[in-house]
């Protein structure tokens, strides 16, 4: 006794189309939420001092080259490590208890190098420092 009865027009089958739909709403929603930006294309405009701010006499220059290479009033520093910069910093700034600090930069010279800087007085306790800046033209 078989119960069963087999249809041979009633044929199993996946129906695909639903699924597709389904994919697609995926998709679009996928292409709509991603971000294409690209950082390293980023361009930045800095800005511009327009205040002329009085220039201490007594005060410390430090310039920085795009090489990477440091004078500090004048004279080529030897190191370019932050413990050279800070111990030339020491040196020149021993009297001066308020002595401040100016940091010329060449508008090519890295990140670092004027990160450096910064560390090495620190390192040498100059609390007061100050940016160069060119006038606009």
């Amino acid at each position: 006794m078989n119960f069963r009865q087999r249809r041979s027009d009633d044929d199993l089958e996946i129906n695909l189309i639903p699924l597709i739909d389904v994919l697609l709403v995926i998709l679009i929603f996928l292409a709509a939420t991603t971000s294409f930006t690209r950082f390293q294309q980023m361009k930045v405009s800095l800005p511009e001092a327009r205040a002329d701010a009085p220039v201490e006499s007594e005060a410390l220059n430090i310039a920085i080259s795009q090489e990477g290479l440091y004078a500090l009033d004048g004279q080529l520093l030897p190191g370019t490590t932050a413990g050279d910069i800070a111990q030339a910093l020491a040196t020149a700034a021993h009297d001066r208890p308020d002595a401040v600090l100016i940091i010329n930069a060449d508008a090519h010279s890295t990140h670092e190098s004027v990160l450096r800087v910064m560390e090495a007085a620190r390192q040498a306790g100059i609390s007061r420092v100050n940016f160069a800046t060119r006038s606009p033209q």
